[in-house]
This record gives structure tokens, sequence and C-alpha cells, in this order.
């Protein structure tokens, strides 16, 4: 209601001396009320409590410890505006203005560098239908876990032998279900401080959530390589990091709704329900609680010769290279990985590389071909070679004889000779 013949009281205190001191002064008080008022309902005196909002906010209600709502929310909140940003409808649009523009969210680069949408992966792979089988009903089985009436894992383990692809065909997998997944590394499982691997997974963890929450779309929380963070070789040191990051994860299992990241808890702070999906080698090395049936899920990963078969002749195809010669590359290297089908046909590249680099002006001019010219001139084009069955077998004998002097040179032995076997 508009106030018309408003009325000021001026209170000053009195001078007791010439000089006026700022210290000792008390500021003057303005009361203001409407005209036939007498002013003591909005008069502001010193001996008088503030008035309140209303009778029925809870907003100034104080706790056992004097402390308000907002000081509390402030304080179990970690949003501090700017999860937010000045995005329209969220606050006031008195301060969002038309600078930045309507949608000028300040930290909206950094959430999507959190998860992986795969855009890069072009062309068409092949998914074994074991492993498509295996992950798909561990993340429907997690999405339905409030209607179904049964114990559900939260973690699935997929471990078997290097470059078998697990990764990758999991990767795939979330490609064709549409998830937008949250990815760490074994890397990221130690820090120099104590307690930080363990809050960034629980921070991961309600990213994912969020992802669910605010974009509509499925999420999955992935660790690679667990066992190289986690794992017990030898003699290596249990660090508090470790024993933290273990801890952390068989609470995610035990309580996947309650995930805190150090403020109070809250009855009402629940997140998403997240499948959590680990890669290892070997998951002997790991804590056997963390492992425990009811906790994770194990899935051992072991390509069959008809996946292998299936994988490689999909990455031989643009390449012209028949499946029948794919048959006969198989069937020439045995018992290898299939990331070792993948090192043939980068292997026959370093020769047409070499001749590239001698046309482009030799080894003496790279930094200027490679890095200079890109600010003026296009690189020279590169030409891939044509990749033929006898090139591919050459490129396998070349990496088969890597792999034999490995394991019969054992130069720790010479650098060692006074150890004995």
């Amino acid at each position: 209601m508009a106030l018309t013949n408003i009325s000021l009281r001026f209170k000053f205190p009195p001078l007791q001396s010439s000089t006026f001191n700022h210290t000792c002064r008390k500021p003057f008080s303005i009361a203001c009320s409407k005209a036939g008022d007498d002013g003591e309902k909005g008069a502001v005196d010193g001996g008088e409590k503030p008035r309140k909002l209303s009778e029925q906010s809870s907003w100034e209600v104080k706790d056992s410890e004097g402390k308000d709502y907002l000081y509390r929310l402030g304080a179990e909140s970690e949003n501090m505006n700017i999860a937010v940003g000045a995005r329209a409808g969220m606050i006031d649009d008195v301060f969002i203005g038309d600078f930045l523009g309507k949608d000028s969210d300040i930290v909206f680069d950094y959430r999507q560098k959190a998860t992986r949408s795969f855009e890069h992966l072009q062309g068409d792979y092949y998914i074994a239908p074991t492993f498509m089988d295996k992950v798909a009903v561990h993340i429907v089985k997690n999405y339905l876990a409030s209607s179904l009436n049964i114990k559900i894992p939260l973690i699935l383990g997929i471990w078997g032998g290097k470059g078998q692809g697990k990764t990758f065909q999991t990767e795939l997998i979330f490609k064709t279900m549409g998830v937008e997944p949250v990815i760490m590394s074994a890397g990221e499982l130690e820090s120099d401080r104590a307690g930080e691997p363990g809050r960034l997974i629980r921070d991961r963890y309600r990213t994912a959530s969020q992802v669910i929450q605010n974009q509509g779309k499925m999420s999955v929380l992935m660790i690679n390589d667990i066992d190289a963070g986690l794992g017990r070789f030898g003699e290596t040191q249990m660090t508090v990091n470790n024993q933290i990051v273990v801890g952390t994860l068989m609470n995610l299992a035990d309580n996947p709704t309650r995930v805190s990241v150090g403020q109070d808890w809250r009855d009402a702070d629940t997140v998403n329900r997240v499948p959590l999906i680990v890669t290892g080698n070997d998951f002997s090395r790991l804590y056997a609680p963390l492992i425990r049936e009811g906790r994770m899920e194990k899935f051992y990963w072991q390509p069959t010769r008809e996946d292998i078969v299936n994988i490689v002749s999909r990455m031989y195809e643009k390449d012209g290279i028949s499946r029948k010669d794919v048959v006969s590359i198989v069937d020439q290297f045995p018992n290898q990985a299939l990331d070792f089908y993948g090192a043939l046909r980068s292997r026959t590249y370093d020769r047409s590389i070499l001749k590239w680099v001698d046309e482009v002006g030799g080894i003496e001019t790279l930094e200027k071909t490679l890095l200079r010219r890109k600010k003026t001139k296009e690189v020279p084009q590169f030409i891939p070679p044509e990749q033929t069955v006898e090139a591919l077998l050459e490129s396998g004998y070349s990496l088969i004889k890597e792999q034999k002097l490995i394991n019969e040179t054992k130069l720790s032995k010479e650098y060692m000779k006074n150890i004995d076997d």
C-alpha cells in the first residue's frame, strides 16, 4: 500500500563535548508512520525488540545454538549459487539482466565435463551379446530397485585378462542405451590429502544422480582399473585413502540413496540410486568384504573366438579386409588379446608415416610442420596406407617378436646377478 503524508522523526543523541567522537556515538534512528498514526507501532527505539516479519514465520526461529533458519540452511547446503548461476527462473529476474544473457550459468561447462557422451565413437562396432546382456540387466535392475522385492547389488565388477575390451565394450553399451556416465580412473583413488579420494567418489556419485534428476538421462558411475588403485600386490602398503575408498564403496553399496559430501545429515537429503560399474584384471587383490555377494555382482569377461572374429571384422571392415581374411589372421595369432589386433593395424602405419616425414622436409622441420604451420597453413595431408593381409601379418610377427624378447630377456636378473633365483 502506498504511503502518503509520511512524517519523519529524527532522534539525535546529545553531544557532550565539542569533539565529535565517531566511536562513542550511536547512529540516529528514523521512524516512519502514516498520517494519523501515532507511530508507536512503527517506531524503532533502542529499548524495543525489532518487529517480526510474520507471526507464523519460522525464518527467525532460533535453534539451541542461537542460529536461525537461514544460517542452518547455508551451513548444510553446498549450493553457493554457483550450481545455478544467473539462470532465468532460478533467481529474481532483476538480478539476471541482459549483459550475459538470460541463461548465464557460470559453471555449465564444468558440469558438462563431468560426464561422457561418446560422440567420438563413430562407426559400426560389434558388441558381444553376453557382455551386452550382463551390463544392461545390471543397469535396469538398479533403476527398478524400488519396485523389485529382491536384494540388488549396486556394483557390477567386470574383470578378466588385459586388453580384452572391457572398458570399450562398456562404453559402446552406454552409447547404445543412451547412458551418460561419470567415469573415474584408478589414478584418482589416491591423493596427498587424506580423505580426498573418498569424497571425490561421493561427489561423482551425486553428480551422476543430478544427471538423472535434472537432465532426465540415465547415468552410471564407472571406475576403471580399480584393482590398480586398491589392489594389494606383494608388500605394497595400505594407505588411509585406500581404506577410506573401500569404506566409501561399501557404504554406497549398503546405502545407495544416502550420500553425504560433508554437510550435516538431513532426512530429506536423498539422491537417486546410481548403478556403479568397476573394471579390473584381478579382483582377488581387492578387500574381500567389498566384493562379497550382495554388494558386487562379478562378471568374468573372456571373449570367445567367435566374439574376437566379429569384433576384429568390424574393426577392419572399412579397410576392405574380408571376414575370411580376418579368420586367417586370428588363427595365425591365437591366444592374443583384442588389443593385439588393433595394434596390428596401427603398426602398418609406421612405414607410411616415415615416408610422410621425408616428404614434408625431414625430421629437422617437424616442429615447424606440426605446430607452427597450424597457425598459417594446413598440415600437409597424410594418406593412410592401403591395408593388406600380408602387411597385417608382417606387423603381427613383429609384435610377437617383441613379446618374446620381453619374456625371455629379463634384464632385471642381469642387473642383479648377486641375487639367487
